[in-house]
C-alpha cells in the first residue's frame, strides 16, 4: 500500500507557473505508475497527466501538451507536475493517483489517491 500527498497547489494568475510534488510513503514510488488528475467544480475527474513506473513514458491531455511536464524521482519518492503558461480553465483541485500498472491513462485502473491539492489561476 502506498500514501499519497500532494502540495503546491495555490493561486496564480494568467500566465503564472506553478509545480506540484506528491510524495508518495509505504512501498516505493518506483513499484507503481502515477497520474495526476484535476477536478473543477461540477465536472468530473479526468487524467492531465501520466508517468510510467521507470519515467520513460509520459502521457498529457491534449489541454495541456505543451505547458505541464511531469516527472518522478524515485530516490525521493515523488512525482512532480510543472505547470506553465496557466489559464484559467486550469482551476481544479488536482489528485495524484498510484497505479500497479506500468502506466494507464483509464482512471478505474488507479488503486491509491491523494487528498487533492487546490489551484487557482484567476484572470
Amino acid at each position: 500500500q502506498v500514501q499519497l500527498v500532494e502540495s503546491g497547489g495555490g493561486l496564480v494568475q494568467t500566465g503564472g507557473s506553478l509545480r506540484l510534488s506528491c510524495a508518495a510513503s509505504g512501498r516505493t514510488a518506483s513499484s507503481y505508475g502515477m497520474g495526476w488528475f484535476r477536478q473543477a467544480p461540477g465536472q468530473e475527474r479526468k487524467l492531465v497527466s501520466a508517468i510510467s513506473k521507470s519515467g520513460g513514458d509520459t502521457y498529457y491531455a491534449d489541454s495541456v501538451k505543451g505547458r505541464f511536464t511531469i516527472s518522478r524521482d524515485n530516490a525521493k519518492n515523488t512525482v512532480y507536475l510543472q505547470m506553465n503558461s496557466l489559464k484559467p480553465e486550469d482551476t481544479a483541485v488536482y489528485y495524484c493517483a498510484a497505479t500497479r500498472m506500468v502506466v494507464t491513462t483509464r482512471g478505474s485502473m488507479y488503486d491509491y489517491w491523494g487528498q487533492g491539492t487546490q489551484v487557482t489561476v484567476s484572470s
